[in-house]
């Protein structure tokens, strides 16, 4: 059966490309008097039909030229009719010059260029589909804690202290914990939606709902037992009894963290961030009127204002369950499983790891405030340090929403079995992230004697912040890269030596450091700050870096395969 126009046009261009190769053929290879590699097409004219080597005649050669070695070579003039014709044939040459060597590079370098630009564009949106949405919604989470001290303030100082001291020291323990633990998801739920395995998605989310609320369960004590805990870290008796008393009304928005973290990391995953966004926006603005209406309307004083932070986080975890039974997710959520409920050993040993993980780091900065009110004199440098982490605290929503974004891209790339993808999506990351942390670290030096003022009119206090804003500038900087790195460890499950590695760095280094820097060498808060950052922050986000640099991104592909095959169940997937 002959061969078609196409498969002869193919065959013509898969010779071309030997040609120059096979200087031991039986094509001689000739040197040429032009400057520019030449050769023969005439020599085809016998092995293919007549239309196809005229459409081979008039074909672009600047992309061929790119791939061919710099030397000529000449080839018969006749056409090839008989194998005993052509020792008779191969005296003739008749040489054919190309386009010249150099404007064909150069079109590919530019080609090559905007092909570049059209992959990071592409994957910038992908990013940004993830990233815009998550900074929305952890902003607005973080406003309701604000809008809450906001309102108790107005109640009195006590009860703003009370407010303050539940909200940073009891709910914020075992915040870090269970948002760490829930980050596991990233890595299962990512990588099977890449996988396209979407019905263990449901089943990750299940066990992760099951785990989370034992350990909830585990950490009760903390609330029921606030008021002793308090007074035994040396708090005031009646601010201690308060407190605890905040603390039992917050029961209910601690175990609601045992479903919405799970939820959004399940709607992150498969990029459904849109939905967690106007969720967000609905509980914020429930939860501006519901806070007028306990506090001002009802004047349900300082119990009110517990109270509403309760209400407002269940309308968000609702909300989300509701949009993911209701339809949302029609391929990733096929209802309640008992799969649930096997492996979920391993699942407690990756949320654990994620958990220490990101424990490690929640609790370093507070740490850091810690240290800083044994100062003598601390007053005025705690107000600082406090303006400070206000600052940062609102930037770094937009770190942590990249540490999202990021986790979820390299997750669905390795679960996709695309480590050169995973690669890519981390380096977009980087770089983006690091051009925005730019950004917000050039404002703040602008400004370092100026944003002060939004939070204080002490003459003391304003000149201390100017003096710490400098270190603020770089600990943006730092958090611009250490967040998206510990994404991609996510991502890729490494939470386990990330673990490990932010222990080392932040409590071996950093912290020793900082007292060094702060007491023996008399510094006060900015040397405390300083050894902490430079010490623990920068030696993490170096390491991390290292790390990321040096991965073989096919193995981890590999990995995510296996991961896959030991938790997911292929009946299940979808094509």
């Amino acid at each position: 059966m002959g061969l078609t126009t196409d498969e002869h046009f193919k065959f013509a261009m898969q010779l071309l490309a030997v040609i120059p190769r096979a200087s031991n053929s039986q094509f001689p290879i000739a040197s040429c008097n032009c400057n520019s590699t030449c050769f023969n097409l005439q020599m085809l004219e016998g092995l293919i039909p007549n239309q196809v080597f005229k459409n081979l005649q008039v074909l672009s050669l600047s992309t061929l030229i790119a791939t061919l070695p710099p030397y000529s070579f000449s080839l018969p003039n006749k056409r090839r009719e008989m194998p005993s014709k052509e020792a008779s044939l191969l005296g003739e040459e008749v040489k054919v010059p190309l386009l010249e060597a150099q404007p064909a590079t150069t079109d590919a370098i530019e080609q090559n260029q905007d092909s570049l630009i059209q992959k990071v564009w592409v994957e910038s949106k992908k990013l940004w589909h993830i990233v815009g949405p998550a900074i929305f919604s952890r902003v607005a989470s973080y406003s309701m804690l604000v809008i809450t001290q906001a309102f108790a303030g107005h109640l009195g100082d006590l009860e703003l202290a009370a407010i303050s001291i539940a909200n940073n020291v009891i709910v914020g323990f075992d915040f870090g914990l269970l948002l760490g633990m829930a980050s596991a998801l990233e890595t299962l739920c990512g990588q099977a939606y890449g996988a396209k395995k979407y019905y263990m998605l449901g089943v990750y989310m299940q066990r992760s709902w099951i785990v989370l609320f034992i350990c909830c369960i585990f950490l009760l004590p903390i609330y029921l037992f606030a008021s002793p805990v308090l007074k035994l870290l040396g708090q005031p008796v009646e601010l201690a009894e308060l407190s605890g008393v905040v603390s039992m009304w917050m029961i209910p928005l601690h175990f609601s963290f045992a479903f919405q973290f799970p939820l959004q990391r399940f709607l992150q995953s498969q990029l459904k961030t849109a939905a967690i966004a106007w969720v967000s926006l609905v509980a914020l603005l429930v939860h501006v009127f519901v806070s007028w209406l306990f506090v001002f309307r009802l004047q349900f004083g300082v119990i009110g204002t517990a109270a509403t932070i309760n209400f407002s986080w269940w309308v968000l975890t609702l909300g989300l369950y509701s949009y993911t039974v209701w339809g949302g997710c029609p391929h990733t959520w096929t209802g309640f499983s008992l799969e649930a409920f096997s492996g979920l050993w391993e699942f407690v040993k990756l949320s654990a790891a994620s958990g220490v993980m990101l424990c490690l780091e929640n609790w370093y900065y507070r740490i850091l405030i810690l240290m800083t009110g044994n100062l003598e004199n601390a007053e005025i440098a705690v107000d600082a340090l406090s303006i400070c982490m206000t600052i940062n605290g609102w930037e770094m929503m937009i770190p942590l929403a990249f540490f999202a974004g990021t986790g979820v891209r390299v997750a669905n790339e390795l679960g996709a079995g695309n480590g050169k993808g995973a690669k890519f999506a981390t380096l977009v990351s980087v770089v983006t992230s690091v051009i925005i942390g730019l950004v917000f670290w050039t404002l703040i030096l602008i400004l370092h004697d100026k944003f002060g003022f939004i939070f204080s009119n002490s003459k003391p206090v304003l000149a201390e912040v100017n003096k710490l804003s400098l270190l603020l500038a770089f600990t943006i900087l730092l958090n611009s890269v250490q967040p998206v790195l510990s994404g991609v460890a996510v991502g890729s499950g490494w939470q386990s030596y990330v673990a490990y590695i932010n222990l080392g760095c932040y409590y071996i280094i950093g912290v020793p450091l900082g007292f060094l820097m702060g007491w023996v060498f008399n510094q006060g808060v900015m040397g405390i700050w300083a050894g902490m950052i430079f010490g623990g922050t920068a030696t993490q986000t170096l390491i991390l870096g290292l790390i990321t640099i040096r991965c073989d991104w096919d193995r981890e592909a590999e990995k995510a395969k296996l991961h896959l095959t030991k938790w997911g169940d292929p009946k299940h997937d979808l094509i």
